[in-house]
């Protein structure tokens, strides 16, 4: 990349340079001719003076004086001089042939041959001028000459030549001075992308805790910084793979080597098959299924995969039932639980089963981080948009730090590792998926050492997409 940079940036410097010297070339090019336009009209408008005083002096057309005359004429000029009857005095040319008389023969034939493809195609200008004297008129000056002038001097030809040849040369100097910013930008900017590749590749290898360090705050500076912002998110799902790996590990070995030690015991006949023992494997069992549906269904969820079965659901007996069922845990922990609702139906679009199991989580939720003896509520309103539903709890509450996370899949922000405190870390991320297919939103508020409120807000009507 960094080749390509370097060369891009030449080649662009190149064209950029060409291109202003083409420009600089033929606007010189223009105003130098129109300098010499100028330069020439103002010697043909001092030609009568010239030509009265050289009269003056002389007392006669003297055709040595004229001949001076002829050659300070512009190139091209041709001057017919009559006298006042009319009578020609003499024709004044100024012609490259004449300029160039006496130089090189190579110098001869290529200023001839610029005049005739300079002259060949140009305009021309006349004018009429009065040679005046102290005793009146003394000529006629007619005065035809090229409407712009050509750059056909040698002097003019090589102060141009000059100008061009300092134009190369700067030219040539900015070209080399633009290769060398060239090189050290592309290097300059390719060296944060550098980084980053081999951040990225030692981070593909397992290194989670690799970081770029850049302190500009352009556009790389913020692919820098997007990019440590992604590599903290993968170091931190990696750590709560982790930590869900050693709960599931926990939560499957818990009931499975309390089922297996009561079978054991079965077999030994140390403990008798009886109601009690049967109802307390049937409990780990519970536990196990409950835990393998917990994990397909966020699996599910989170892969786009769950399904909606839409339908009126009255959310005041679902809560009810879901209070019932939990009522003999909540007076085993002496917890008094407040439940309002209004007295009509609350009836919604949604899917009874998941919102069973969303309800269930946050009310269940609520009694394992419920201190004993606390108090639970559960409040249900309803609006003409939106259901909201609160669950709050007394109890250890959440700290600032876990606030913001304890929707991930797999977080617990009690790093316990018994169900009864910290359960798998996949009952609000389950929470959270249902509500989101639910299209509705969901928050926390939290003191710690005090409460805890969960509020859900859900649509009374869900929108599906038109296919």
């Amino acid at each position: 990349m960094r080749t390509k940079l370097f060369l891009s940036t030449l080649i662009i410097a190149i064209i950029t340079l060409t291109f202003s010297m083409l420009s600089v070339k033929f606007v010189f090019k223009q105003q130098f001719s129109v300098y010499l336009t100028q330069a020439n009209e103002t010697i043909l408008e001092q030609l009568p003076s010239r030509l009265s005083a050289l009269y003056q002096t002389k007392g006669t057309w003297d055709p040595t004086a004229l001949g001076e005359v002829t050659h300070s004429l512009p190139m091209g000029t041709v001057v017919t001089l009559t006298d006042p009857n009319g009578k020609l005095i003499a024709t004044l040319t100024n012609t490259m042939e004449d300029m160039m008389h006496g130089q090189g023969q190579m110098d001869m034939s290529m200023s001839m041959g610029m005049s005739m493809s300079s002259y060949s195609a140009t305009s021309w200008k006349t004018k009429t001028f009065t040679v005046s004297g102290p005793l009146g008129t003394l000529a006629t000056a007619e005065v035809r000459y090229p409407a712009t002038a050509q750059i056909l001097n040698p002097q003019d030809v090589r102060f141009q030549s000059a100008v061009f040849r300092s134009l190369l040369f700067a030219g040539g100097l900015a070209l080399l001075f633009g290769i060398i910013l060239s090189y050290f930008t592309s290097r300059q900017l390719v060296a944060p992308l550098r980084r980053l590749m081999q951040a990225s590749n030692r981070i593909g290898h397992g290194h989670l805790d690799e970081r770029v360090s850049n302190r500009s705050k352009d556009e790389v500076g913020q692919l820098a910084n997007a990019f440590n912002a992604m590599a903290d998110n993968l170091n931190r799902q990696e750590t709560l793979r982790k930590q869900f790996t050693a709960d599931i590990a926990h939560e499957l070995r818990t009931p499975l080597t309390s089922i297996k030690s009561y079978i054991e015991a079965f077999q030994d006949g140390v403990l008798p098959a009886d109601q009690e023992n049967l109802s307390s494997i049937h409990e780990e069992i519970d536990r196990l299924v409950d835990l393998s549906s917990d994990l397909k269904d966020l699996n599910v969820a989170e892969i786009g995969a769950l399904q909606l079965n839409l339908e009126p659901v009255d959310l005041k007996p679902l809560l009810e039932r879901i209070i019932r069922s939990l009522n003999p845990l909540i007076q085993e922990k002496e917890l008094t639980l407040t439940w309002h609702a209004p007295q009509e139906p609350v009836t919604m679009s949604g899917d009874e089963r998941l919102l069973t199991r969303l309800f269930y989580n946050l009310v269940h939720n609520a009694y394992r981080y419920s201190n004993s003896g606390g108090q639970i509520t559960v409040a249900l309103t309803k609006t003409p948009d939106f259901t909201e539903i609160k669950v709050k709890n007394t109890g250890m509450g959440i700290s600032e730090d876990d606030l913001p996370l304890i929707f991930e899949r797999f977080y617990r922000a009690d790093k316990s590792r018994t169900r009864e405190t910290g359960g798998t870390g996949i009952g609000l991320a389950l929470v959270r998926q249902i509500t989101d297919l639910h299209q509705g939103t969901i928050t926390v508020q939290s003191k710690v050492g005090h409460e805890t409120e969960f509020i859900i807000r859900l649509p009374n009507e869900i929108k599906v997409a038109e296919d």
